[in-house]
C-alpha cells in the first residue's frame, strides 16, 4: 500500500466515521476520532455482515485491500450508539 492509498484510506474513513456519528447524533472529538470510528466500524460492520451472510456492499479497492462503505457506516453507527449509551452525561437538575 502506497503512502498515496493510505491517506485516502484515512479520508475514506473519516467521511464514514463523521457520517456515522451524524446519523447516531453523538459526536466526541474531531477528525481522528471520525476516523479511529470509521476504521472500528468497518471492522464491526464486515464481521456482523459475514455472520449474518450478507454480501459486501459498495467497497472501495485501494491497492489490494478494499474498504467496506456501507458497513463501515452501520457498524461505526452501532459502535457510536453503544457509547453514547455508556457515557452519558448526567442531567443537571436544580437551580
Amino acid at each position: 500500500m502506497t503512502f498515496v492509498e493510505f491517506l485516502l484510506l484515512l479520508v475514506i474513513a473519516g467521511i464514514c466515521g463523521s457520517i456515522a456519528q451524524a446519523l447516531v447524533g453523538f459526536s466526541r472529538g474531531g477528525c481522528l476520532v471520525s476516523i479511529a470510528l470509521g476504521f472500528v466500524g468497518a471492522l464491526l460492520g464486515t464481521w456482523l455482515a459475514r455472520q449474518v451472510g450478507l454480501p459486501d456492499l459498495l467497497t472501495v479497492q485501494l491497492g489490494d485491500k478494499a474498504f467496506p462503505i456501507v458497513w463501515s457506516i452501520i457498524g461505526a453507527a452501532l459502535f457510536a450508539a453503544i457509547l453514547a449509551l455508556l457515557t452519558r452525561r448526567p442531567v443537571r437538575t436544580g437551580v
